[in-house]
């Protein structure tokens, strides 16, 4: 039997998969890492910390593999959107990376669009000039710490510098590429334009590859190190919510997903690059050759529930925090949440906006507020949803994955506000599960990606809404919609009270 491993560099831990020919996971390893928060809407992470922990998940599987290493053909990468990592001449990181959470980039996005002007800068990138990109970033390290840009020679996204300190080779793959905000996204090429308006050297741009594309072997002192063989071959990889559809068998027209992890997606297939939301959602390259998707996303979807576990609930597991969700009626008891804690992105790309709980009385239990998170969360996931809808999409069965997806109410709550069959998959490891699959349409055991989902994906269960719920969630909705409008003053009046 031979094996792929799909590595996950996720915000909080890389997750690593070992995978054999059949799709069958047959171990996994995980190793976290902190966040670096400095002060309100600052996120970063020591990169040197990713590699560490990866070398270290792999070991873990290969001193675990009772084979011989030798039958692990391959492996390739999912990773976090966004992030930027500045190398120098020498190939150093310069300094932490930022990450696609990190929001102190607004007066950057205002200068992208007053440089190249908002609808062409859309026109080119199909997207908006957002915080979480990469582009605004490099402009505030030109802007902010410029003897630190000074020295910068080459930007990469995160997976990529891992596949980098694995391989010594530096390349960025087009789904990755196109959350960057410096990619022309249908010539799938660097634009000139955009660097040349806004002062930025294109040579500090990657070489573009295709996802699936072989890059090379892992160094030899790498092998060493995990265990691997070293003729072990390394492909390409993408972006998290790309690997994600691939990795949930999204790869044609009419196939929707909603992915809640730390962030949540609602991404839906696109054949090809001729759609224009204008903007209002996000529009990326797939990581299937020639394919593209779009998206909508809640920036603080699981993270939502954390942040409410570890601030009320630090005792409890997260199993313990949703037991009592069916418990709850629809509405908790006359408590919503919106799930605005680190801004927003879908439908409202606002920085400021911050999250609320209204409604609240002296009845309310701690299960009603977990119901109200879960209820949010899935309210600003609707969003995306019903934007889709607007435009002319059908959206009838949606394939959940993620903390979404491993309780049963919080399923049948998606069924019910997203007013669709929502699929459960038998065995749900979603971005890294894509990694493991482009590693071995990479290496050639399959003669297409839809062929290896084919293998690799079988779903477990389809999940009904059930008609009176979907009216009563209908209405609370559109009360849910209002939040926004009514609390965003409120938020930007408390920013200057914020560490």
């Amino acid at each position: 039997m031979k094996y792929v491993m799909g590595v996950d560099l996720g915000t909080s831990a890389v997750k690593v998969l070992l995978v054999n020919q059949q799709g069958d996971v047959v171990d996994e390893a995980s190793k976290s890492y902190p966040l670096i928060q400095e002060k309100a809407g600052y996120s970063e992470q020591d990169p040197e910390v990713w590699v560490t922990q990866t070398e270290a998940a792999i070991r873990e599987l290969v001193d675990n593999f009772s084979g011989d290493p030798a039958a692990i053909k391959g492996m390739s990468f999912s990773g976090q959107m966004h992030g930027l990592v500045l190398l120098d001449e020498r190939g150093e990181v310069l300094r932490n990376a930022i990450l696609w959470n990190d929001t102190r980039t607004t007066k950057q996005c205002l200068d992208i669009y007053e440089k190249v002007g908002k609808e062409k800068y859309i026109e080119i990138t199909k997207n908006l000039a957002l915080e979480g990109f990469t582009l605004p970033k490099i402009l505030w390290v030109k802007e902010v710490e410029p003897e630190i840009f000074q020295q910068a020679s080459l930007f990469l996204l995160p997976k990529d510098y891992v596949r980098y300190r694995l391989t010594n080779q530096i390349h960025m793959d087009y789904s990755d590429a196109a959350g960057t905000g410096l990619l022309h996204i249908t010539k799938k090429q660097w634009n000139r334009d955009i660097c040349r308006q806004l002062g930025i050297d294109r040579n500090i741009c990657p070489p573009l590859i295709e996802s699936h594309d072989y890059v090379g072997t892992i160094s030899a002192d790498v092998a060493e190190r995990t265990g691997l063989h070293p003729d072990t071959k390394v492909f390409a990889g993408g972006a998290d919510n790309a690997c994600g559809a691939i990795g949930s068998g999204i790869l044609q027209e009419g196939k929707t997903l909603c992915s809640i992890g730390t962030s949540g997606v609602v991404l839906s297939y696109e054949g090809d690059g001729s759609k224009n939301y204008h903007g209002k959602v996000h529009f990326f390259n797939h990581g299937k050759e020639n394919a593209f998707y779009s998206m909508g996303v809640t920036l603080a979807a699981g993270y939502s529930l954390s942040w409410f576990k570890d601030t009320f609930a630090r005792e409890m597991s997260f199993e313990d925090l949703l037991a009592d969700l069916a418990s709850v009626p629809i509405g908790a008891n006359g408590l919503l949440f919106t799930p605005y804690i680190v801004g927003e992105r879908t439908p409202h790309a606002d920085a400021m906006i911050r999250g609320s709980f209204v409604g609240m009385d002296s009845s309310h239990k701690r299960k009603d507020f977990v119901r109200a998170v879960v209820e949010g969360i899935t309210f600003s996931l609707n969003e995306s949803i019903e934007m889709f809808r607007d435009n002319g999409k059908t959206i009838d069965t949606i394939v959940s994955i993620g903390g979404g997806a491993k309780n049963k109410d919080w399923l049948q709550i998606q069924a019910d506000i997203f007013n669709a069959d929502i699929v459960k998959l038998k065995s749900e490891q979603g971005p890294g599960m894509g990694a493991a699959m482009l590693a071995a349409y990479g290496l050639e055991w399959f003669d297409s990606l839809e062929e290896c989902a084919e293998k690799f994906i079988q779903v477990d269960e389809v999940i009904h809404p059930i008609p009176e719920n979907v009216e009563k969630y209908k209405q609370l909705f559109a009360i849910y919609q209002n939040v926004y409008f009514h609390t965003r003053e409120l938020s930007e009046q408390l920013a200057s009270f914020r560490k």
